[in-house]
């Protein structure tokens, strides 16, 4: 019986109680491990494990029961105590001593290490680089260009010299004539 674990073992010990109540009836006593027993006594002291192993089966089933029970319940409790902390810091303010008495600290700002710092700014940098963002001077700089159309009317123009080609100038909203000038168009 070198690793054994419990069932084995109460299964074992009611096999030795057969065994005593069947063979060894007619034995009057018995020295095992330095102590003489009856076959009263031995009957006893082996059952007494198997009653005390139905205790923890038994004790185990209480356990995981009340421990399932805590876990709901902790859950539950949680969120109430989180929620009265932030009403509480809300209604007292973040400095207030009134915290103490609930239990509750005061809540604090994580500082960075300097390493922490250096790979945050550098991290902010390089999300700027691949965004194209652009700072507030770098903005200002920049000035937007309106693009140049055509007059809808334009003056009247020189009369073309006789041996020059006409020339024909495309206008967006209205039609070239072959002096240059657009007539536009207008919606109706």
């Amino acid at each position: 019986m070198s690793n054994s674990n419990r069932p084995t073992t109460q299964a074992h010990d009611a096999q030795v109680l057969v065994g005593i109540k069947k063979d060894l009836q007619n034995v009057s006593s018995l020295p095992l491990a330095g102590t003489t027993y009856t076959m009263t006594a031995l009957e006893q002291l082996i059952q007494s494990r198997i009653d005390a192993a139905n205790a923890v089966v038994n004790e185990r089933a209480n356990w995981v029961h009340a421990s399932a029970t805590y876990k709901a319940l902790n859950v539950q409790v949680t969120q109430v105590v989180r929620a009265l902390r932030q009403y509480a810091i809300n209604a007292f303010g973040q400095d207030s001593p009134t915290l103490a008495d609930f239990g509750f600290t005061p809540p604090k700002k994580a500082t960075l290490t300097p390493e922490q710092k250096t790979a945050r700014a550098a991290k902010a940098a390089a999300t700027r680089k691949a965004r194209g963002t652009k700072g507030k001077k770098q903005k200002a700089s920049i000035k937007g260009t309106v693009p140049t159309t055509a007059p809808a009317t334009a003056p009247p123009a020189a009369p073309a010299p006789a041996t020059a080609a006409p020339s024909v100038i495309a206008a967006p909203t209205g039609t070239a004539t072959a002096t240059g000038a657009t007539t536009a168009s207008r919606p109706q």
